[in-house]
């Protein structure tokens, strides 16, 4: 099903980007029915979530062994619907919709071994990503009390007509449901964990996709429906602290996968603070790295996930010396570290550059500073990812000599 979903993706590209596709429902035309928008943005992101659906849903085949597997494709499935939804409707009360449906599948997901830390992550992800699908509905039902519409593309050409003081109000709880699912700083306190917790492909899904769609709501609100310009600059602090913390509290981590959440924190950072640069080359920068923070960091998971499932521990030092025997998993955790990194010739070091740049342009004095950190922010990143590929290849592990890749 996901390969079809994907193969459908890439055959409606060139129709997408020679003429956006809406689809009404209903029988009604916009602004009165439910509708969706499949523009080059949305099929952009659409392609990309089908693609790692699928891949990471082939390595889950083998991967989830605890019955009831069908029970966990059903809300994989899900997830991806929810996913897919979120970059492809027109309508905000639908996009909270399949927002909810994407969330309430990774709360079952989280907790899907039936152990005692999967199931304190996922009541911790459920509380606070309720109180966020609370705020995102206030936010909405205050958006339909002002223009009595929830098509995006109406709200979008009257926003003007309302009194700035309540919009603010209303992009407040808005961009605060949104934040909480991107985990943006100092909303980000389920993310440890839920990625650290849950079996490792859904960790993946959680990193490569769920939290992108947070990020995509902010996106959407500021620019698409709000215009709200005179955020973004607070946008790009808030980015470049969330930076700070995810980086700093990943290099305290001895866990793999705790230390690959707050690693996401980190890059998720990265990514608003692209958004909050408000300009053409800063939002292509900040969607660059969303594709490869995508596929290095579910890279990054599915081959933490292989590895603690032959060593049988996430402790970071019970995996010195797995590279020598398990030299496929271990290449392509370094090929993903490097890429998060930002060593050339990998995706993410265009995507970082393309983030310089496109700060640079902006010649504001702060933007420099912000940039300054953000770069001490990387080598803090490089420093316990080039600690982790040395001792998976330089140190001698112990109780690893019968481990093997197939075995």
């Amino acid at each position: 099903a996901l390969l079809i979903n994907l193969t459908i993706s890439f055959v409606l590209i060139p129709h997408v980007l020679e003429k956006p596709i809406v689809v009404s429902l209903g029988g009604w035309s916009p602004p009165f029915c439910i509708n969706l928008v499949v523009g080059p943005l949305g099929i952009f992101l659409a392609t990309l979530i089908s693609g790692i659906g699928f891949l990471v849903s082939v390595y889950a085949v083998s991967y989830i062994k605890k019955e009831p597997t069908q029970k966990y494709h059903m809300l994989f499935l899900l997830l991806i619907v929810g996913a897919i939804g979120i970059v492809l409707t027109g309508d905000i009360f639908n996009l909270f919709v399949f927002f909810e449906i994407l969330c309430i599948s990774s709360y079952a997901l989280v907790a899907y071994n039936k152990d005692k830390d999967g199931t304190e992550a996922a009541i911790k992800y459920l509380i606070q990503g309720s109180i966020g699908s609370s705020f995102i509905l206030i936010g909405i039902a205050l958006l339909y009390g002002f223009f009595g519409t929830l098509n995006m593309a109406d709200i979008a050409s009257r926003i003007t007509s309302v009194e700035p003081t309540y919009l603010f109000i209303s992009l407040a709880f808005l961009i605060t449901g949104f934040g909480i699912e991107a985990a943006v700083f100092p909303l980000n306190a389920w993310l440890p964990d839920a990625h650290s917790s849950a079996p490792s492909s859904v960790s993946a899904i959680l990193s490569g996709i769920a939290i992108k769609t947070g990020v995509y709501g902010i996106a959407r609100m500021i620019f698409t429906i709000f215009n709200a310009g005179s955020i973004l600059t607070f946008i790009a602090f808030l980015g470049l602290l969330t930076l700070l913390i995810g980086e700093m509290s990943a290099f305290r981590q001895d866990d793999i996968k705790r230390l690959l959440a707050y690693s996401s924190i980190g890059q998720i950072g990265l990514i608003v603070f692209a958004l909050g640069i408000a300009t053409s080359p800063g939002v292509f920068a900040s969607l660059f790295q969303i594709v490869s923070h995508t596929l290095a960091k579910a890279l990054l998971f599915l081959a933490a996930g292989y590895m603690i499932y032959k060593v049988g521990s996430k402790n970071i030092t019970s995996l010195n010396g797995v590279g020598k025997r398990m030299p496929l998993t271990s290449f392509a955790f370094a090929i993903g570290s490097f890429s998060l990194v930002g060593l050339p010739p990998f995706a993410g070091f265009m995507s970082k550059l393309s983030i310089v740049y496109a700060a640079i342009q902006v010649k504001k004095p702060i933007f420099l500073a912000f940039i300054a950190i953000a770069l001490i922010a990387t080598v803090i990143e490089a420093g316990y990812f080039f600690k982790i590929v040395q001792n998976f290849y330089f140190k001698k592990g112990e109780n690893i000599d019968k481990i093997t890749e197939t075995s």
